[in-house]
């Protein structure tokens, strides 16, 4: 069954067309990434399977027994009513069929002709199937666990929807689609404005859901969890990916060095053949000549790779530091509410900390009282020997509205020329006429990209970055990622991306209720922690806790020593010892060891060479199990060195 078949849509908003041609079919079930760059045409796509916009040709056909709902990006909210009315408002036909199989139930009730009572009985039977099979008598239950789990506390579900934020118009808007359960949904960054407990709500609401959705996202963690199919938009069409967005990262790789291949091969003929018509148009080949001109016009041309191109960005080589980069001593701050008390901790060189927790919880306020932009109320942050700061902030302050961009990126020592300027914003993915146009008229993306241009001109060694990825598309994102890599300074940075926090950090400074806790890893060991029960042991109240070492992480000792410095929870009590005696750091380096393998011969398995051979392929899955197998035991028995040793 198609739900949704959508053919040859065509869109202009000028001489180019936005959509060139956009076909694809949307089944039960199916739960698709819509990706593209920024500006490529995904939100036009939606209102127009929305019906909201028009195309200019082109078909889009919803199943006729089907229901298509869309969340939009800006919120209309009608006033006058609760936050619970509004909700509950998504239910009303629930609430109407209900009515209709409770007047059902008195007319048979009072039926007397044994034809009009059968007709009657089997119309309340068919109500009472319907009202089951859609769970509409837990409907006050549905309502609650939907808008709990997107961040409302009970004591607001009365609060007057004008009385709601921005951010909060729309989380009531997902709730109310959530809660309306359409056949199709169409859901436009939907994890906006949800911190990262509801945003993971979401994602499992959505993975276990049965409907069709096509999303679009900035998320590649969400993306990750919730999809099984991939639509990349690019150039006004779109080609589809089986799988979740790593497996379509994975995917697109492989078919750009197929095509990539086919067509340099292509042209290495064309030119070939062109080249021989050219010398021999005239003389003894003439005649083999003429034959090879029309077999090269009859040939079906290749297109060039489907290459998404992404800024090659880069900052500028560090000046070495000393071993202590910042250090932390008992840092409290409160507003109308304590942000943080009694936090400690060391960042050492060549480090890269993340700062991870939700909305509203001083992580901004945190990274200024670091930099000395704003005064903590108790404590100090100390700033290491030849330390020098570059401060990326989210609300690209640094960058002047009325400045030109080329301007705007002057670094604060040191002389760069315009041709050298023009060169770091290229390098950011800023080229041409964009260099000369005024800051306030850039996009987004731009103005985000220009920010860290301007950072990049700075030569700063230790970077702090307040959610660099805002506006940033996959692309930037993951250009972004490589360039801090790549960086041999140090990094301190805020995000709320947990495939960006993936990627680049070996420490995370993680926000919880009453207290802020180190973690050794990235985000995915944190959540190793926390579903083995490790990442909330030893938590002292309101201050920074003990450093929970994560197995995906190593580090020298000095590192180490550095990193437990924080520490001042307690050891559980020893028990009997279920491993043989090993040291923390040996088990460290073996698990580490061990998961960089696994990393390798999955990175392996990736390349068109392995794929086409057999034994290779399957002595690599042979060797990841085994690998698996052992990490399997490696994981408890460094859970009890680090309680016992």
């Amino acid at each position: 069954m198609i739900l949704l078949n959508v053919a040859n849509v065509i869109k202009r908003f000028g001489p180019e067309p936005v959509l060139d041609g956009v076909t694809f079919e949307l089944r039960p079930g199916e739960r698709v990434g819509l990706v593209g760059p920024n500006g490529a045409g995904k939100t036009t796509l939606l209102s127009i399977l929305a019906g909201k916009l028009e195309p200019d040709s082109g078909t889009v056909e919803l199943h006729s027994s089907a229901r298509l709902d869309y969340l939009e990006q800006q919120p209309t909210i009608v006033p006058g009513r609760t936050l619970w009315d509004e909700a509950a408002a998504a239910l009303a036909p629930l609430a109407t069929l209900a009515r209709e199989a409770e007047e059902t139930g008195h007319l048979l009730a009072a039926a007397i002709d044994p034809d009009e009572h059968r007709r009657l009985a089997e119309r309340f039977d068919r109500l009472q199937h319907e009202l089951t099979h859609r769970d509409a008598y837990n409907i006050d239950h549905r309502i609650e666990r939907v808008l709990e789990g997107l961040g409302f506390a009970r004591d607001g579900f009365r609060q007057p929807v004008e009385q709601l934020s921005g951010g909060q118009h729309n989380r009531l808007l997902l709730a109310r689609l959530l809660l309306a359960e359409p056949d199709v949904m169409l859901l436009d960054e939907p994890s906006n404005h949800l911190d990262i407990a509801a945003t993971e709500w979401l994602e499992r609401h959505l993975a276990a859901s049965s409907q069709a959705m096509i999303v679009v996202s900035h998320d590649r963690y969400f993306l990750d969890k919730v999809t099984n199919h991939a639509l990349e938009l690019f150039d006004g069409t779109v080609d589809e990916y089986a799988g979740n967005f790593s497996a379509y990262w994975r995917q697109k790789a492989e078919r750009l060095a197929v095509q990539a291949r086919t067509y340099e091969r292509q042209q290495e003929f064309i030119a070939k053949t062109e080249d021989f018509i050219r010398r021999n148009h005239s003389g003894q080949k003439h005649a083999q000549a003429e034959d090879r001109k029309k077999k090269l016009a009859r040939v079906e041309r290749v297109a060039p790779p489907r290459r998404i191109e992404a800024p090659p960005m880069r900052f500028a080589q560090a000046d070495r530091t000393g071993d202590l980069v910042l250090r932390v001593e008992r840092l409290a701050k409160a507003y109308d509410r304590p942000l943080f008390r009694d936090l400690s901790f060391d960042i050492l060189r060549g480090q890269r900390w993340g700062i991870l927790g939700p909305n509203g919880s001083g992580k901004t306020t945190l990274l200024r009282c670091l930099i000395g932009e704003e005064t903590p109320d108790q404590g100090r942050a100390i700033v290491g020997a030849r330390v020098r700061i570059g401060y990326h902030d989210q609300l690209l302050r640094s960058l002047p509205a009325e400045a030109e961009v080329v301007d705007a990126v002057r670094p604060p020592r040191g002389v760069l020329s315009e041709q050298e300027r023009r060169g770091l914003l290229a390098r950011f993915g800023i080229t041409g006429d964009a260099a000369f146009q005024r800051v306030d008229s850039l996009s987004g993306g731009e103005r985000s990209r220009a920010a860290l241009a301007q950072l990049a001109a700075a030569e700063a060694n230790f970077l702090v970055l307040d959610e660099p990825t805002n506006h940033l598309d996959l692309w930037a994102r993951d250009a972004l990622e490589l360039a801090l890599a790549e960086f041999d300074g140090t990094a301190l940075l805020v995000s709320h991306d947990r495939y960006f926090l993936n990627r680049v950090v070996d420490h995370l400074l993680v926000v919880e209720p009453g207290r802020f806790r180190v973690v050794e890893g990235n985000y995915d060991a944190y959540v190793r922690l926390c579903e083995r029960g490790l990442a909330g042991a030893g938590a002292n109240g309101d201050g920074a806790d003990g450093a929970a070492a994560a197995a995906t992480n190593k580090e020298s000792p000095r590192q180490k020593a550095g990193s437990k410095r924080s520490g001042r929870g307690e050891k559980p009590a020893r028990s009997k010892r279920q491993f043989p005696y090993r040291k923390v750091e040996d088990l460290e380096a073996d698990i580490f060891a061990r998961e960089a393998r696994i990393a390798e011969l999955h990175a392996l398995l990736a390349t068109p060479d392995v794929l086409r051979d057999g034994d290779r392929v399957r002595s690599a899955q042979t060797e990841i199990a085994e690998h698996r197998a052992a990490l399997e035991s490696l994981y408890p028995h460094w859970e009890e060195a680090i309680a016992l040793n």
